[in-house]
């Protein structure tokens, strides 16, 4: 018996499926058109199943002890040479076997993967985790990123939606001093925003309940971006009174400003850094360094998952990730949606990960998301 990732046994031999030959796009080869055997689809799965269980390079004994490919380790070896040929695998100079390029993964994911739906164990573990009845957004989402660092290991990332795209379910007002008021803004999905609002005199409070009001019965049910665009019609000659008439005269003019919260773009909720650390690939200081610098970079984050809102599953592998700072991370994400809330939950970790088990987790996570939020 072999350990693999997590410690967890792997039966001896591994038994591949057959497949037909494969013609791949032209980003997975040099030459176009040219397509992989059997033998080398065959041996390219087994390296990389082989190496993201024991993060070691895989040499062809391993591989024809391990697999059951019904050929000599002569013949794996020929066929892992033309594969790094190919710029699917490399050869480290510390060591006779090979490890999976970006490009090797790439082709796994899309082509040769079997997909491992979560475990009635691991659902159990995710529903426990979430929150068990409608929550506060972000709660939600700080629980979904928590619960997927704990089984897969990996990091979990969260993107809270856009603030712009909710909808406001209700407005306070609280006078805090003679030229300030408290501006509470209660949008759906239970996300709170506060705000101070400067006033020329001071406000009776009748008059500041009253001004509530109105707000309230014109701008509730509305987006702040519907609101920002409308706001002056919506409560013109709303109240003829003169200090009612000044105050919302002040939400008029400054409206722009008051229902603008664009700086709070979707907050990123992060799980324990922890699992990370313990993968082989962070053991050294440099590396250590990388990592947590990148938690901390949380506009780095913001940036690489932004664009991913409304986009279903998403997988981007090293250098496929915009930033070059990523280059040896693989994100695994996917879009949640409620209404017209939308954002991201997903996975950071290294290149090197089990994707079939992690596509499951994350894509089961945002179903039970999803049905909270709804």
């Amino acid at each position: 018996m072999m350990k693999g990732q997590g410690g967890q046994s792997c039966p001896h031999p591994t038994v591949l499926p057959s497949y037909r030959p494969t013609v791949l796009p032209s980003r997975f080869h040099g030459m176009p058109g040219e397509p992989l055997t059997e033998r080398q689809l065959r041996v390219l799965e087994a390296v990389v199943q082989t190496y993201i269980e024991t993060a070691e390079p895989a040499g062809s004994q391993t591989i024809a002890s391990r697999f059951g490919l019904g050929v000599s380790p002569a013949t794996i070896r020929n066929a892992m040479s033309e594969l790094e040929d190919k710029g699917f695998l490399y050869h480290p100079h510390t060591s006779a076997g090979r490890i999976p390029t970006d490009r090797a993964y790439r082709l796994y994911v899309d082509n040769l993967m079997q997909l491992s739906p979560p475990s009635h164990e691991e659902q159990n573990t995710i529903r426990q985790g979430l929150p068990q009845a409608r929550n506060e957004l972000e709660e939600i989402l700080r629980k979904a990123a928590q619960v997927l660092s704990v089984l897969t290991q990996e990091l979990g990332v969260a993107v809270a939606p856009a603030l712009d795209s909710l909808v406001l379910e209700r407005l306070e007002l609280v006078q805090v001093g003679s030229d300030r008021l408290l501006l509470v803004f209660n949008l759906r999905s239970g996300v709170v925003r506060t705000i101070f609002v400067q006033v020329p005199v001071t406000i009776p409070a009748e008059v500041v309940h009253r001004v509530t009001g109105i707000l309230n019965e014109r701008l509730s049910g509305l987006t702040l971006k519907e609101i920002r665009t409308t706001l002056g019609d919506r409560l013109r000659d709303a109240d003829h009174s003169e200090s009612g008439g000044r105050l919302l005269n002040i939400f008029i003019e400054e409206g722009d400003d008051i229902f603008d919260l664009a700086g709070d773009q979707g907050q990123i909720l992060l799980g324990t850094a922890q699992m990370l650390v313990d993968q082989p690939e962070f053991s050294s200081n440099s590396r250590m360094r990388d990592l947590l610098d990148l938690t901390e970079r949380r506009d780095l984050l913001r940036k690489a998952l932004e664009d991913r809102r409304g986009g279903g599953l998403n997988i981007s592998i090293g250098a496929e990730n915009r930033d070059a700072r990523l280059t040896d991370f693989t994100l695994v994400t996917s879009s949640y949606r409620a209404g017209n809330v939308t954002g991201v939950i997903g996975v950071l970790g290294p290149t090197r990960m089990p994707y079939e088990k992690i596509i499951g987790l994350v894509t089961h996570t945002t179903s039970l998301v999803e049905g909270l939020l709804e």
